[in-house]
């Protein structure tokens, strides 16, 4: 049955029941479904018999059993039954809308399944049946148009020719009742049909949506149903994990077949070790040493990206005890000269050691460099002695310690003030100056015979005070 939806015909009824009619969803051999809404909303999926059947006993014999089988079917495999009215001119029931396409729309539009998709289709269909059978009912005409593929799962639909336990055979000798290429080989010859019928139709099911072919090929409904009978199924396109399970459905004998419960079972095995197969088949995404770098966690094997210590922290000794080569880094090392704000150089600045080489040099109880590193070398210095000042990795000075400046700025004061305060001192000791002299010959005057006022000094060329 073809579930596409159409406009509604002129001789389509509008109103069936309590329901409205929107769409026609498709026609069987029965009658016609259409799409409809109750007044709440709800969307039916109502199938409604064809006129020239209704006077006809026995298809309502055939349409009253395929109601009786949805209301004995409990659970979600297939479409809850909604309404019917069997006693109407035109008989009639309604199920619940199942959303989605059937398994053959989805095979012609999109091709076969994948081994997965097979499997875990295949896996919820034996679970359905496993149900229908438990009901006492037998389908008789499973195939890919009446499976519907709906978001919570398939669902099993057109219950119009199953059988159900206590109901006479409607299939009159030399006639079959199903599609042919998906019913079984005892539904060609006439005999008894047994849930392994439904097992054999799905087995055909299985391998159409993984070939996008019936198993039987093409032809006329005599060449099939003999096909179907007297020659094995052909399984070329069915993968190599379904194909000995289905073929094992497709086995002329229904004492061969797995039952549902089994088929069940394997088929989840298979749907979830296909599905590990494509996980475990995607290659990983391409990774690069740059790409982790940033992230933090690979610290262990890329040192050089290490985090920094908190500045006047001395770098950790080798536990070795052994002052070999240090690695080489691509970030400056921690071990430059520490200036008097207490923080290694990182680069050589002027007057400065190779930071490769130096060491943190030792501190006195205020807090200054000693001039002197742990390694007994005197530290290096510039101008008057004092420690070359502090760079940057840029080159640029580093600001001086405040506290050294205020200290170098009242020493500089208080000594001025002393010199001051002396030359004052000794000026005022001295009197006031009667000449200008070069002070050595003061000394020797004072050592010479007492001159009178106004003599000249033999032998000097300064004047007398």
């Amino acid at each position: 049955m073809n579930m596409a939806m159409m406009r509604l015909r002129r001789e389509d009824p509008r109103v069936v029941g309590s329901f409205r009619l929107h769409r026609r969803l498709g026609a069987g051999g029965m009658g016609v479904v259409y799409l409809g809404s109750d007044k709440k909303g709800q969307r039916v999926a109502l199938k409604v018999i064809r006129p020239d059947l209704a006077e006809d006993q026995e298809f309502r014999s055939r349409f009253a059993r395929e109601v009786s089988a949805a209301r004995r079917i409990r659970g979600g495999c297939t479409a809850r039954l909604v309404a019917a009215d069997l006693d109407a001119d035109r008989p009639w029931f309604a199920t619940q809308y199942v959303p989605g396409p059937s398994l053959h729309d989805k095979v012609v539009d999109g091709g076969p399944l994948g081994a997965a998709d097979v499997a875990a289709v295949g896996a919820a269909l034996s679970e359905g049946l496993v149900a229908v059978h438990e009901a006492g009912v037998v389908h008789r005409d499973l195939k890919p148009s009446n499976i519907l593929l709906s978001p919570k799962g398939p669902r099993i639909i057109d219950f119009g020719i199953a059988w159900a336990t206590g109901a006479s055979t409607l299939t009159h000798v030399g006639t079959a009742v199903g599609s042919p290429g998906f019913l079984a080989p005892e539904q060609v010859r006439g005999a008894a049909v047994t849930p392994a019928t439904d097992v054999f139709s799905l087995g055909a099911t299985l391998a159409y949506a993984s070939m996008g072919d019936s198993p039987f090929g093409h032809g006329s409904s005599e060449v099939m149903l003999y096909r179907v009978v007297h020659e094995e199924a052909q399984l070329h396109g069915v993968p190599d994990a379904l194909a000995p399970l289905v073929r094992a459905c497709l086995a002329k004998d229904p004492e061969e077949r797995p039952s549902t419960l089994q088929l069940s079972l394997r088929l989840k095995e298979i749907a979830a070790r296909e599905a590990q197969g494509l996980a475990d088949a995607r290659p990983p995404a391409p990774r690069s040493a740059e790409a982790d770098l940033p992230t933090g966690r690979l610290a262990d094997t890329y040192p050089e990206r290490a985090p920094r210590r908190p500045q006047g922290t001395p770098a950790p000794r080798s536990t070795s005890g052994s002052r070999g080569p240090a690695p080489r880094r691509t970030t400056p090392p921690r071990g430059g000269v520490p200036s008097r704000g207490g923080t290694p150089s990182r680069t050589g600045g002027s007057g400065a050691r190779p930071a490769s080489r130096s060491t943190p040099a030792p501190r006195d109880a205020a807090g200054r460099g000693t001039g002197r590193n742990d390694g007994g070398r005197p530290g290096p210095r510039s101008g008057a002695g004092r420690t070359g000042p502090r760079t940057t990795g840029t080159g640029r000075r580093r600001p001086a310690n405040p506290r050294l400046l205020r200290q170098r700025l009242f020493v500089f004061v208080v000594v001025t003030l002393l010199v001051a305060l002396g030359i004052a001192v000794a000026q005022g000791c001295q009197g006031p100056s009667q000449g200008l002299g070069d002070g050595r010959g003061e000394v020797r005057a004072a050592q010479g015979p007492v001159e009178t006022a106004g003599a000249s000094l033999p032998g000097q060329g300064g004047t007398a005070l």
